[in-house]
């Protein structure tokens, strides 16, 4: 087991991983901006290093600072949590080159996975089902009109090196695809650095499902089941649940083993998850493969027992996993809501501000991962989620009832946050009944 950990990320993910550690004895170090001197995971931390202003792309985005943090605090290993450096394949080699441990999969697997085309062909390489599209990136007008006359419309444009909703387009004719191209390459152009996009059929009204997968450096992988994120906006989740009110047993055996097959094939290593989307008739098609742990892991953890981040740290210690595919069994049924200091009603607009008052439910089934307190300043230069509430019940009912109560008693006072969202979410008879999908949101009035 590593001595001492760096943790190159802020917020509730960054306590997580202390917590971990703490909890495997190992020692930690914080890097945080200037912005984030008072934040809890700053004083959590057994060490903690300023690398830079508030602005992420001169701190959390600044792979040198980060480096030179980890060195100068002799630190054997760099976690870097979700967002940030998480899928950086430049800042994992960058890890290695400085012989520091990159506790996420190898550099060369973040690459093959981040950009989209590459990894598409991948997984119909390992035999993954792939929604139909291009065989690769698409060049000309005409060549795209071809693809989407053989698949039929309607498509979807995606940047190859996309992600979080971006450089995405959906055209239902000739006309809307080349325009549709044109700015997603332009978005896709300013976001990623790169132009490159592909199509693919557009899935009228699927489901967001996603497989937790963990694999080992010793050649092992196994999947922990399903979650459910069709509820979404602009592509960014708002709520996760698990398992799936839409997979049964032997769908979510054909799920997990597709992605174990893929992971297999690339030489997975680490926490990772695989996204597919989920039609109405039952069939699944492979979307992107996320390298990192992710957001929601904390329904897996409930209902599966399994602590992600201990595991992660654990294999990227060259540990074997402590248990094989017939020891995980899912029981009962958990639920996450992203508490986003945003306003709802003003189409999620985010507000930031100070924090006047803050209280977290409790009880049974109730968990709840955070960073902020009393008198915390809420940065308009990050992610403008401020907490998750997760609940953990015996069925799907009595999970969403505990959702309900805890969303209840939930206080955070001097700024919006989605809470009310997520009441409103709870209390419809379409979300109560399991008949969600990735367009509920859009339809969706409170």
């Amino acid at each position: 087991m590593f001595d001492k950990i760096l943790i190159a990320n802020r917020g509730e993910i960054a306590l997580r991983v202390i917590r971990a550690c703490k909890e495997l004895g190992v020692s930690t170090v914080a890097v945080h901006s200037e912005a984030d001197r008072e934040s809890l995971h700053v004083r959590m931390a057994d060490e903690h290093v300023c690398i830079g202003p508030a602005a992420s792309t001169q701190s959390y985005l600044n792979k040198e600072r980060i480096i030179a943090a980890a060195e100068i605090t002799d630190a054997s290993a760099v976690h870097p949590g979700y967002g940030f450096m998480a899928e950086s394949a430049e800042f994992a080699e960058a890890c290695r080159a400085s012989h520091l441990v990159f506790i996420g999969p190898e550099p060369e697997t973040i690459e093959s996975m981040g950009n989209k085309v590459k990894a598409r062909e991948r997984m119909v390489d390992a035999g993954v089902p792939v929604v139909p599209g291009s065989d690769g990136p698409v060049e000309t007008g005409p060549s795209a009109l071809a693809v989407a006359s053989e698949i039929g419309y309607p498509v979807i444009v995606k940047a190859a090196a996309g992600g979080g909703g971006r450089g995405m387009r959906v055209a239902r004719s000739d006309a809307e695809l080349e325009t549709g191209i044109a700015m997603a390459r332009a978005e896709a152009a300013t976001a990623f650095g790169s132009d490159v996009v592909y199509i693919e059929r557009f899935v009228e009204r699927p489901r967001h499902v996603e497989i937790q997968i963990l694999g080992d450096r010793l050649g092992s992988v196994i999947h922990l089941g399903e979650r459910d994120c069709s509820i979404q906006r602009r592509h960014q989740k708002l709520l996760e649940e698990a398992p799936s009110p839409a997979v049964d047993d032997a769908l979510r055996a054909k799920m997990g083993d597709a992605a174990v097959r893929g992971a297999e094939a690339i030489g997975y290593d680490s926490a990772g998850t695989v996204e597919f989307l989920l039609t109405p008739g039952g069939e699944f098609y492979f979307m992107e493969m996320n390298t990192r742990i992710q957001v929601e892991h904390p329904v897996t953890e409930c209902v599966t027992g399994i602590d992600l981040v201990k595991e992660q740290i654990r294999v990227a210690a060259g540990d074997r996993l402590g248990f094989e595919q017939a020891d995980v069994s899912v029981q009962g049924h958990a639920i996450e809501c992203r508490i986003n200091a945003e306003s709802p009603r003003h189409n999620f607009r985010p507000a930031p501000g100070r924090i006047d008052l803050v209280y977290f439910p409790g009880g049974p089934g109730i968990r709840v991962d955070s960073h902020i307190y009393p008198g915390y300043d809420v940065s308009p230069h990050y992610d403008s989620m401020i907490a998750k509430l997760v609940a953990h019940g015996s069925t799907r009912d009595e999970a969403i009832r505990r959702m309900r109560r805890a969303l209840e008693e939930l206080i955070i006072e001097g700024i919006p946050t989605t809470a009310p969202f997520h009441q409103a979410v709870l209390a419809s008879a379409e979300f109560s009944e399991g008949r969600v999908d990735t367009g509920f949101i859009e339809r969706f009035e409170w």
